[in-house]
């Protein structure tokens, strides 16, 4: 009988893999935020996949031989399958909890929902998705999540990928909009203020326009994990795998450690 259960993992962000592991996952959320020398700062996410997933695109059988320091207590830490073109050759229905690791190595567990209810959020309007696995842009959409997932993974040949992970940004759209001053300071870090408004003007005034590019380069290492709006999506076209996000009183109670690292600083 082996002595460390081992798992499978692929990281969403900040880069693309698919791991083997003897870690639990919140040992692994920890050790490749804080304790890998190959990742020195910044958000983590990573998803475990069901132990029992194949596809001929990864040797995972012989990897997962290969997962163990053969010591004796000492549980293998990392073992990469593949770093490259992952999330699209992984079957949405293997995808089990996702885990959001602070920059200081505390891990939240997100369990998937297929209620389409929960999912959909089809309220009209102008939305901000942060793509973030394997793209990367910061896009301003009136899409709803469902139909901007669909669209980039089956419509937008140019733009798009056979699988995204991304998410929304809670941004008011429509005080930006309505404002009568001038947009000095933008809600986005790293985002000039004219040039988001212009592109979310240009979204209003041609209803035609579905998408508009914000920036190629992610900010999603620049807000916080509170600046999240609803959860997280996965999406091959019509197929999606959705993860909520809890409320935060929800966290203070369950997780409290990774609430006073996400929230806490906003509140003193």
């Amino acid at each position: 009988m082996e002595e460390f259960r081992k798992h499978l993992y692929v990281i969403l962000f900040p880069n693309e893999a698919l791991v083997a592991s003897e870690l639990e996952p919140e040992a692994f959320g920890r050790h490749y935020a804080v304790g890998s020398p190959r990742h020195f700062s910044g958000k983590v996410i990573f998803a475990e996949v069901d132990i029992n997933f194949r596809h001929p695109y990864f040797n995972i059988d012989a990897y997962l031989q290969q997962t163990t320091t053969g010591k004796p207590g000492v549980p293998k830490k990392t073992k990469f399958v593949k770093s490259y073109r992952v999330l699209e050759h992984v079957d949405l229905n293997a995808f089990k909890d996702l885990y959001l690791v602070t920059e200081d190595g505390w891990v939240l567990p997100l369990q998937k929902t297929t209620d389409s209810g929960a999912m959909g959020h089809h309220a009209k309007g102008i939305r901000i998705y942060q793509e973030l696995c394997p793209l990367r842009p910061l896009v301003a959409s009136n899409y709803s999540p469902l139909d901007f997932g669909y669209y980039m993974t089956s419509v937008a040949e140019n733009k798009g990928a056979p699988k995204l992970f991304f998410t929304e940004i809670a941004v008011n759209v429509d005080d930006l909009l309505t404002r009568e001053e001038p947009l000095l300071h933008s809600p986005l870090p790293n985002i000039h203020p004219g040039h988001l408004l212009s592109s979310l003007k240009e979204l209003k005034e041609k209803p035609d326009k579905r998408t508009k590019t914000i920036s190629l380069k992610s900010i999603f290492d620049d807000i916080g994990y509170h600046r999240i709006k609803n959860g997280y999506w996965i999406m091959a076209g019509r197929e999606v795998v959705y993860y909520p996000m809890p409320e935060e009183a929800e966290i203070e109670e369950k997780h409290y450690n990774w609430w006073k690292s996400v929230y806490q600083p906003f509140k003193e």
